[in-house]
């Protein structure tokens, strides 16, 4: 254990197997608890190595919250794998200091006290490696201690002298030195834990219906008019769903429904045709070189696409009739198709692993590096939960081999346990439950929980709607709801998405259901992005606002600084995101207050109370707060009066320009 103890380090994974992660950037808490026998005082430090082979010391501070933690905060820049470690010690002059101040005060053990600094600081002239002034200060100190020509009181001085105090915290006089087990963190690029994500159908994106109600698909081509309107809204990565040919054995009509008509385009989730399968394009999407162009055309906008990684297939995908083994088969000889009661996907076959799974292995990563070949490096993967774990630890472990670059999102709307053992499995980002904690108790919880239980090693993406997901607080909120949670995703978490169609408010569910009537999956839509603008109909203006707001401010862009503050109003949400000027890529410190009526049929008023201490404020002073999304200035301080009208400005997004 060693003779300082180093237990309960972070960042950590839970079972200890596998590395905790960060992205470039990404202020990261290093934590440990240390202690020791008696009352002398000791120091902690954290030693990092980065990828290159840089080597960098901190100093941890105690969090005083009684249980010996302490912590230090560092923002790795280097991607790559770093390697770090605790290193525990008796602070010697610490403890002599906390001593002497006391006793020699008091007139206790004074001369004895004198005596023990001037040795301490004998003990740090003789260490050769302290900058030559600093060792002449300190022998012309220990000179004084033993001057008894300088009464106690001089002496005195001489201990609380804060040159003397600075010279130690930045090189400590250390004994009982403890080092601890080497540890590794996994640093990945930016996009891995920060982006605003849009997910469009590109079928969608410039269809033509023609009178007599047939329907002309869009293509690539048609779509990469609507990349401009989307780099506009400030949203950096563009999620579209599978772009593969469509079966049409059991194909789905409108809204899910068994009888398609001639024309009905299908699930883009029900993979594969006489055309091909996951490697292909759907004709009528386009070509492969068309693709690629969409990408390229993308990446000129400051946009880069994620593609659906589905691994499933239609009844008439070309694995059916290759590789019957990769699924299962029933007695009656049928193939069995997807479920997920009461949901029935009788134009999807899931993929058995059981029968061949060095074969299915050998082929998935096959289609990953195909997609990669053509410019994909972000895969959204569809419910991966219903996936064997080890196959994903398996194919992102050996996918970032290659490509360090490649992100995985887990569309995983499932039980904690395999939610959280995908992330820790190597997922990138993850979905998560926030589409359903609308409450102001629900939101603490959930927003806290991901901003500290499992930061180490699951990133939330904030989604605020999905194709399969309508909830009933976006149904029967309005149009307050959509600013609400678009306004709360974008502002608590560094990663947040949106599905198309969210800033023209639909929220038309199909009866009983939280999916969209209508629903795009089994259909072209056609929407009059440009009519709603011009009519003051879409929400496109506020998604832009929050997201200059994102990218202005680099406090949004960290998972962990989340705090949550009070109101006297159980629908009033209140938190902060604080970024200290040291670790900001600015250099100037960021605060962010967000209160938000998370009631979107009413108006509120209440007071809200600040632990200002967060960003450096007393208790009672004031300061200086802009309203991001109306201009306003004010004067707060920890205690403020606020109104929020749910029809008009439900939310507060509040940037602390000045302290007094």
């Amino acid at each position: 254990m060693g003779r300082i103890p180093l237990t309960a380090p972070a960042p950590s994974v839970p079972d200890g197997r596998f590395r905790p992660k960060a992205f470039a950037g990404e202020v990261v808490p290093f934590r440990v608890t240390a202690f020791r026998e008696g009352h002398d005082i000791i120091g902690v430090h954290v030693r990092l190595f980065s990828p290159s082979g840089d080597e960098s010391l901190h100093r941890l501070a105690p969090l005083h919250d009684g249980f010996d933690t302490w912590s230090a905060l560092v923002a790795p820049l280097e991607e790559g794998v770093w390697r770090f470690r605790f290193e525990g010690f008796a602070d010697d002059f610490a403890t002599w200091e906390h001593a002497a101040d006391v006793k020699i005060a008091a007139g206790v053990d004074a001369d004895l006290m004198r005596e023990l600094g001037a040795r301490l600081f004998d003990r740090a002239v003789a260490e050769r490696w302290r900058p030559v002034g600093e060792r002449r200060a300190l022998a012309s100190a220990a000179e004084r201690l033993r001057d008894a020509a300088i009464p106690d009181a001089g002496a005195l001085d001489t201990v609380r002298d804060p040159a003397i105090a600075a010279y130690f915290a930045a090189r400590p006089l250390m004994s009982l030195v403890t080092i601890g087990d080497e540890r590794e963190l996994l640093v990945e690029r930016e996009l891995a834990g920060v982006g605003a994500w849009y997910e469009f159908f590109p079928r969608s994106e410039g269809a033509r219906r023609f009178k007599d109600g047939t329907v002309k698909s869009g293509t690539f081509r048609s779509a990469v008019r609507r990349l401009p309107a989307v780099a506009a809204m400030g949203f950096q990565v563009l999620y579209l769903p599978p772009i593969h040919p469509i079966g049409r054995i059991n194909r789905k009509g409108r809204n899910n429904t068994l009888d398609p008509q001639p024309g009905d385009p299908g699930s883009p989730w029900a993979i594969g045709a006489a055309e091909g399968g996951h490697d292909t394009v759907h004709p009528d999407l386009g070509t492969l070189a068309d693709f690629r162009a969409f990408v390229r055309a993308a990446k000129a906008e400051g946009i880069e696409v994620a593609l659906d990684l589905a691994l499933q297939a239609a009844p008439d995908h070309p694995w059916v009739a290759e590789h019957p083994e990769w699924f299962t088969t029933l007695p009656d000889g049928s193939i069995a198709y997807a479920e997920n009661p009461p949901k029935k996907y009788q134009d999807i076959y899931p993929i058995n692993f059981d029968n061949d799974p060095e074969g299915i292995k050998a082929e998935v990563l096959r289609i990953v590096r195909h997609w990669i070949a053509q410019g994909v490096k972000i895969f959204r993967v569809d419910n991966p939960h219903t996936k064997p774990l080890q196959f994903w630890e398996w194919l992102i472990a050996t996918v970032n081999a290659e490509h360090p670059d490649v992100v995985f999102l887990a569309e995983a709307f499932t039980r904690p346990s395999p939610m959280r053992a995908l992330a820790i499995a190597g997922y990138q980002q993850s979905y998560s439950y926030f589409t359903w904690r609308n409450t102001k108790q629900e939101l603490e919880e959930f927003l806290g929980s991901v901003a500290n239980d499992t930061a180490d090693f699951m990133r939330p993406n904030l989604f605020v709607n999905t194709p399969d997901i309508l909830t009933e607080y976006l149904q029967f909120g309005g149009r307050p709801a959509y600013k609400i949670r678009a306004a709360v995703a974008a502002t608590s978490a560094p990663l947040y998405g949106v599905y198309a169609g969210y800033e023209l408010y639909e929220n038309v569910a199909r009866p009983g259901s939280e999916e969209n009537l209508d629903n795009e999956k089994y259909e072209y839509k056609f929407r009059d992005w440009a009519g709603a603008e011009a009519h003051g109909d879409s929400l496109a203006p506020y998604l832009t606002r929050l997201n200059e707001i994102r990218a202005a401010h680099p406090a949004l862009r960290q998972l962990r600084n989340w705090s949550a503050h009070w109101s006297d109003d159980d629908a009033i949400l209140v938190y902060s995101k604080h970024l200290d000027a040291a670790l900001s890529p600015t250099g100037a410190a960021d605060t962010i207050i967000v209160v938000a009526n998370v009631d979107p049929h009413s108006v509120r008023q209440t007071m809200i109370h600040l632990d200002t201490r967060i960003w450096g404020v007393d208790p009672g002073d004031a300061f200086e707060v802009e309203e991001l999304l109306t201009n306003q200035h004010w004067t707060w301080s920890d205690h403020n009066f606020v109104r929020l009208d749910a029809f008009a400005e439900p939310v507060h997004i509040l940037h602390v320009r000045k302290t007094r």
